[in-house]
């Protein structure tokens, strides 16, 4: 059934009835203008009570994909293989797709690509990185050409609360983390967010479209600020600084993609410096362009209701994503050979491996706490995690990447001019 027909109405297949379902279900009854409505939902727990008619609701996934009166499927639950089912499903039976999985897409989305162009049929995922933010479509339409270099964001809502409460309030972590579960912006379990887990899927999802490299979220260098120390906090108002979790992709001269997700210390100068609480901001910059900054919140029923709306609407235009750098340029592969600008702390001098650093700038050391600033290669970070253990925490400086040249390189170098 074509959808592109504005006359043709959107008859919605809706997996997941939690903040985000019930927001959608909400928003729609109140916009006729679009001309959708959720016929059918699947739901895991039949039991809860739900502020929507009983007869609309369900429990087999079928039901809703063997429906050929559905013509639209959105995807809003939180597990990533069941996801998969439902959108691979649902594609195949050439139903457009919504979804707000990002797990699941930044696990399967060379499949999910390969499944869109077989079956020539859309698969909208605006949602699944930042919300309310519309991130992806600027990526894929006004930067749809080969002059962005460079795209850094805080892109985890929750991680960004807890932050902002211990930089504020002077509360612990544990304590901000509590904060953060009874706001609702953090789970019972919120590993996916303070260990960088939720942060690196957006970033893999991201750097497909921003330049046409297709990663697995486990391939790219990332943490969490669940290893940050009380003594980095003290640091970072010394220096004038905010640590913020920070997703970013940034190409090299070499044309090569240095991805990572780290915490950093960001300056007073810097557009994600005020971004507080559970909003998200993303810079991206481009050759011409300069520097453009997109503000928004980050999480919470509405503002992602409103991006899967978005996406619901585009539908509408028959719009579905190029991924123009991939296939009309030639794909960005991620870098290994580049240099991280870092600081270090640690409870024991022996913990740290000195040779590890290229050079060192700063060094301090005390009874309770020791810190180095310096330049690391990124295989040392890549190739062991020591900077995971031992009550280790790591912060990239505000110019994460650095041109480094080592000595060894520059001694090498001298020798060929002078033989």
């Amino acid at each position: 059934m074509s959808i592109q027909n504005q006359q043709t109405k959107l008859n919605i297949g809706l997996f997941g009835f939690g903040v985000v379902g019930e927001s959608l279900y909400k928003v729609l009854n109140n916009n006729t203008s679009l001309n959708a409505q959720i016929k059918k939902v699947c739901i895991k727990h039949p039991e809860k009570k739900r502020n929507a008619p009983a007869e609309l609701f369900t429990t087999d996934p079928e039901a809703l994909l063997q429906d050929e009166s559905l013509n639209v499927i959105v995807e809003l639950i939180d597990d990533a293989d069941a996801s998969f089912y439902i959108v691979s499903n649902a594609l195949s039976k050439k139903k457009a797709v919504v979804s707000a999985n990002k797990k699941m897409i930044a696990e399967h989305l060379a499949e999910l690509l390969s499944l869109q162009e077989q079956f020539q049929t859309p698969f909208l995922y605006e949602s699944a990185c930042c919300a309310s933010i519309p991130v992806i479509r600027n990526l894929e339409e006004y930067y749809d050409n080969d002059l962005l270099q460079h795209i850094s964001g805080i892109v985890n809502g929750s991680t960004n609360y807890i932050l902002t409460k211990i930089s504020e309030d002077g509360i612990s972590f544990n304590d901000a983390l509590k904060l953060a579960q009874q706001e609702g912006f953090a789970e019972s379990n919120p590993a996916l967010d303070i260990e960088g887990i939720d942060a690196v899927n957006k970033l893999s999802i991201l750097v497909a479209h921003a330049y046409g490299t297709i990663t697995l979220p486990t391939a790219l260098l990332h943490t969490g600020i669940h290893k940050l120390h009380s003594s980095d906090a003290i640091y970072a108002k010394e220096k004038g600084y905010e640590i913020k979790l920070v997703a970013q992709a940034k190409k090299l001269a070499d044309g090569k993609i240095a991805a990572f997700v780290l915490p950093q210390f960001v300056q007073k100068d810097s557009q994600l410096y005020n971004v507080r609480n559970e909003y998200n901001g993303v810079i991206i910059e481009s050759g011409l362009a300069d520097k453009q900054f997109f503000y928004g919140k980050g999480a919470g029923g509405f503002p992602t209701a409103s991006a899967v709306l978005s996406d619901l609407s585009a539908l509408r235009y028959d719009y579905k994503y190029e991924y123009k750098k991939l296939r009309y340029h030639e794909p960005s592969t991620l870098a290994n050979d580049f240099y991280l600008r870092v600081y270090v702390s640690f409870d024991a001098l022996h913990q740290v491996p000195h040779n590890i650093f290229e050079k060192i700038d700063e060094w301090s050391s005390s009874n309770d706490r020791c810190s180095v600033v310096g330049i690391i290669h990124i295989s040392k970070l890549t190739e062991n995690n020591w900077w995971k253990q031992n009550n280790t925490s790591l912060i990239v400086l505000p110019e994460a990447v650095v041109d480094y040249v080592p000595k060894k390189k520059v001694q090498e170098e001298r020798a060929l001019v002078f033989a």
